[in-house]
């Protein structure tokens, strides 16, 4: 191929991986793939790569040293490729726009399973939350969890899936009434009026998170929901020990959808 053509491709492949990514942090997107952290590095990496596509598309006719001497039988240059310059574009191109136009920016109940939603708090560490934090007492929760106008506690779901392997947290929360946010699932392992109620754990970006759930159990009819839809529930916290350790359930009083929060990432909401 043309070097002069060669070098118009791959200009082309630059500004194209840049658009994206730009493209992502404008539209907002980008907030179902990055932690808030990350975001502006993601933009500013997009915009370098605008720049140097544009840089090198001004200049592609441009003839340059290779900064050394060649002798005089070596014709060796420094564009050839190991796959033809137009494999490699398509190679560079196709993924990325197929990846674009299908992707739902969420994850289907199959890879949520392999994140850990069927998980229990015994398996992940919930010890966590008894080492770190001082000793409680049930004015100090009820202190830092108020009730709303339905006399219920509100909760973030992350703190009730952790705090049943502390003790502690287990014997003052348990029997409360509290309120709490997250999307709705089926349990498989469960029975008609139970439910998986989960949300992500992102540390820096989607390939890193991590579903964390807790089981909920309607007295009632349970709500006729699509998969993933986002809800406030209200209701009583138990921690029964039903053979995998002591495990998060709330018995649910009240069910009702809700928006989804701004954030994914629990570092950066705290209902």
């Amino acid at each position: 191929m043309n070097p002069k053509l060669q070098r118009v491709f791959f200009s082309l492949a630059l500004i194209t991986w840049g658009a994206v990514l730009v493209y992502f942090f404008a539209s907002g997107r980008i907030t179902k793939y990055l932690a808030p952290d990350f975001r502006l590095l993601s933009l500013g990496g997009g915009l370098g790569l605008l720049v140097v596509g544009a840089f090198n598309l001004l200049t592609a006719g441009q003839n340059a040293s290779c900064g050394h001497d060649h002798g005089p039988d070596d014709s060796h240059d420094h564009e050839s490729l190991d796959v033809h310059p137009l494999a490699a574009f398509l190679i560079l191109l196709v993924p990325l726009g197929l990846g674009v136009a299908w992707t739902k920016d969420m994850y289907s109940i199959g890879s949520l399973t392999r994140k850990g939603l069927l998980d229990s708090p015994a398996d992940s560490g919930s010890l966590f939350l008894g080492s770190v934090m001082p000793k409680l007492t049930k004015e100090v929760i009820e202190k830092q969890h108020p009730k709303n106008s339905a006399g219920y506690h509100a909760f973030g779901l992350m703190e009730l899936f952790f705090s049943s392997g502390d003790p502690e947290m287990r014997e003052l929360v348990g029997g409360m009434q509290i309120e709490t946010q997250g999307r709705i699932v089926t349990d498989p392992d469960g029975g008609a009026k139970q439910r998986r109620l989960y949300r992500l754990f992102i540390t820096c970006c989607a390939a890193d998170s991590r579903a964390i759930p807790i089981i909920v159990r309607f007295k009632d009819e349970v709500p006729a929901v699509e998969e993933n839809t986002w809800m406030t529930l209200s209701g009583t916290m138990r921690y029964p020990d039903e053979g995998e350790g002591f495990i998060p359930v709330l018995e649910v009083d009240h069910a009702a959808e809700s928006a989804p929060p701004p954030e994914e990432s629990f570092m950066r909401s705290d209902y």
